[in-house]
């Protein structure tokens, strides 16, 4: 089956812009004055953020790597596996961008069943916890589990809400920013 990647974004800021990619003084400004304007999901992020996400970025940086992944990056972007219309929630003008899995290589794409930051650090006894997926597993666990983002629409059953593509090549990405 072929499944596409979707990136939600601002329009008036663009897409693929991260975060992690700034310098640290930089990044925290810029989450500053996220959080201080209040209009949006990410302004809502505890004041230990950048931290955390650079932590659970090089945790999930290492795991691909002992799974055979080859990132051409240190951070990855962020896409979702198949839709997931509650992420257009997070944007005063959602747009999205969206790529075939196919355009990606294995090696430089990689999975969580759920997105990184609860995937990583919430706390129960379900399997796909703390665990970064190659493509072919993350297929296994749609076949085992379905898409979070029908069973959870509403967020009622748990952190995850959809299947968060952590990209590890911009190459491809960059084809489709216009």
């Amino acid at each position: 089956m072929t499944y596409h990647l979707y990136h939600y974004y601002d329009e008036d800021i663009g897409p693929f812009r991260s975060l992690s990619l700034l310098s640290e003084e930089k990044a925290h400004r810029v989450f500053n004055r996220i959080r201080l304007e209040g209009n949006t999901f990410a302004s809502r992020r505890s004041n230990d953020y950048m931290a955390i996400r650079k932590e659970l970025e090089a945790l999930a940086h290492d795991q691909f790597i002992s799974k055979g992944g080859k990132p051409k990056s240190i951070f990855p972007n962020y896409m979702t596996l198949e839709t997931c219309d509650w992420l257009k929630t997070w944007y005063k003008k959602p747009k999205s961008i969206v790529i075939p899995w196919d355009e990606f290589n294995d090696d430089s794409i990689s999975f969580t069943y759920g997105d990184l930051f609860p995937t990583m650090r919430y706390q129960d006894d379900k399997p796909y916890r703390k665990k970064i997926y190659t493509r072919n597993e993350i297929a296994e666990l749609i076949k085992k589990f379905g898409f979070p983002q029908i069973w959870n629409m509403d967020g009622n059953k748990g952190p995850e809400r959809y299947i968060e593509a952590q990209i590890w090549d911009e190459e491809i990405i960059a084809r489709y920013i216009h």
